[in-house]
């Protein structure tokens, strides 16, 4: 028997789709995790799971293991996205015996993986993400709309408002990388940079290499 079984891919979450390598399978004889990121983390008992199946669409790249749960909060539409063969994935999960762990004793893990259940995939706080969304759109608003009442004909087409908003994106998510409390502020309680972690690389490469890109072009 496997005591653990991890594997590096992509996931659909719903109609929201993580592409590989953004997220990660992990069981082992207690849970399967599925983290995909800010795309969504989902966590399962043996006894959530009613089903787990090859699903395969296009060869190769569309490769799946579909998961079909119980657990309401979570999206129906679960599956993990592998280049490996969905057969062979399936052995492996097995192999941990996790699908045979059928221990009806309530433990003080279970009620945690219960209350993250509860809480639903989605990893950061929806007040949170409002914010966001909503100071994003009005310094890209304040950028570009001057542009089309007042038309320069010179210079860079978009306002420093642009520069503003990725400097805000990128700043706060370097806040959440070395931060303990801009993390508790922005992940919901029982959730860990783990869970965002790799999104938030990649959000930093691409909101630095435009803001870099943006500032550039307005200095010439």
């Amino acid at each position: 028997m496997n005591e653990k079984f991890t594997l590096t891919g992509g996931a659909r979450i719903g109609r929201a789709n993580a592409s590989y390598p953004f997220a990660k399978l992990d069981v082992d004889k207690n849970v399967l995790k599925i983290n995909a990121s800010i795309v969504g983390n989902l966590i399962f008992q043996a006894k959530d799971i009613i089903e787990l199946k090859p699903y395969r669409s296009i060869p190769v790249i569309g490769n799946g293991i579909k998961v079909i749960h119980r657990i309401e909060s979570y999206n129906s539409e679960v599956i993990f996205w592998t280049f490996k063969d969905p057969d062979f994935v399936l052995k492996e999960i097995e192999k941990t015996g996790f699908l045979s762990n059928t221990n009806s004793v309530l433990t003080e893990a279970d009620l945690e993986i219960i209350k993250k259940q509860g809480q639903g995939s989605f990893p950061i706080k929806k007040p949170v993400v409002v914010f966001f969304v909503v100071v994003w759109n009005v310094l890209l608003l304040s950028a570009i709309i001057p542009n089309f009442i007042n038309p320069q004909g010179k210079g860079f087409p978009i306002g420093i408002g642009a520069n503003i908003a990725l400097g805000f994106v990128l700043l706060s998510s370097v806040l959440v990388l070395i931060s303990k409390s801009f993390q508790r502020l922005v992940l919901k309680e029982g959730r860990n940079l783990e869970d965002i972690k790799k999104f938030v690389y990649f959000l930093i490469l691409v909101t630095g290499m435009l803001f870099i890109s943006f500032t550039v072009a307005r200095l010439n």
